[in-house]
């Protein structure tokens, strides 16, 4: 009976733009990239990614997959938990 209560419950719509999320990445790779030293060229070297796309991350032009993210979070010296979380905290 509660399993069928809890489906019946229809959950908020999320109204956090993509744009902001994107910002809060940027900012959050940005952030810790310079705490580490790292030029944009050194990170996409340890992510194993072009220079170019960390700008356009940096910037907030680009979307990136779960993948890629890692990647960067991996060469950041974090895990993407705390990337996530850093986003998160910024987004409240």
């Amino acid at each position: 009976m509660d399993y069928l209560l809890h489906w019946s419950i229809k959950a908020m719509p999320i109204k956090i733009k993509s744009k902001k999320i994107r910002d809060e990445l940027a900012t959050a790779v940005r952030k810790r990239r310079k705490k580490l030293g790292y030029s944009q060229e050194e990170l996409a070297y340890q992510a194993n990614i072009d220079r170019t796309y960390v700008s356009r991350l940096e910037g907030g032009k680009v979307a990136i997959s779960v993948e890629i993210a890692y990647q960067i979070a991996t060469a950041l010296h974090t895990s993407l938990n705390n990337l996530i979380k850093e986003v998160e905290k910024n987004l409240s």
